[in-house]
């Protein structure tokens, strides 16, 4: 039996992100055949749409964890708040993702919703920062500590691709 990892969307070649496009991996297609794939897209889960206005983590004392930030999730030009909305979705989401027994998750580099780590976190002095951590990827790590992620570019390395691998495999025969 194949284990079930999720996975971003837009790295399958689904026009999801912001901009109608994709971001398909090759490094993705070659796993494809070793996994079964639970794709989400947390923009468009929660009524983003698409097309959409770009959405950026903005550091404010309010906000909500992002690795060792407290953000915001923010329109980058209407500055609509998405925080509340994107929080209470990937709480749900996760717990569902839990209960299907994904065994691991390919997150898309530096997405404000997805983005494993380095996502850059915009402060009131202008200065951006690559501090923070996606919300659904910073749900995902609270719900489910310990279960293998990477993103798409360093899926790209085979060594890093095999290690994940190994590690998806792992968790799957520990849950079994």
């Amino acid at each position: 039996m194949k284990p079930r990892v999720g996975i971003s969307r837009c790295l399958l070649g689904d026009d999801v992100r912001y901009d109608a496009t994709n971001r398909r991996s090759p490094a993705v297609a070659v796993l494809s055949a070793d996994v079964d794939w639970a794709p989400v897209c947390p923009e468009l889960d929660v009524g983003m749409g698409v097309p959409r206005e770009p959405i950026q983590l903005v550091a404010h004392p309010a906000g909500i964890a992002s690795a060792g930030e407290r953000v915001l999730l923010l329109g980058v030009h209407s500055r609509a708040d998405w925080t509340a909305r994107m929080d209470a979705w990937a709480s749900t989401r996760v717990a569902a993702l839990a209960a299907e027994r994904i065994s691991g998750f390919v997150l898309k580099a530096r997405s404000p919703s997805c983005g494993p780590a380095g996502v850059l976190v915009h402060h009131a002095d202008g200065d951006p920062t690559p501090t923070g951590r996606g919300l659904f990827a910073e749900a995902l790590a609270r719900a489910m500590p310990g279960l293998p992620t990477i993103d798409e570019e360093a899926l790209e390395d085979p060594a890093e691709r095999h290690r994940f691998m190994r590690e998806v495999l792992a968790f799957a025969r520990l849950r079994r």
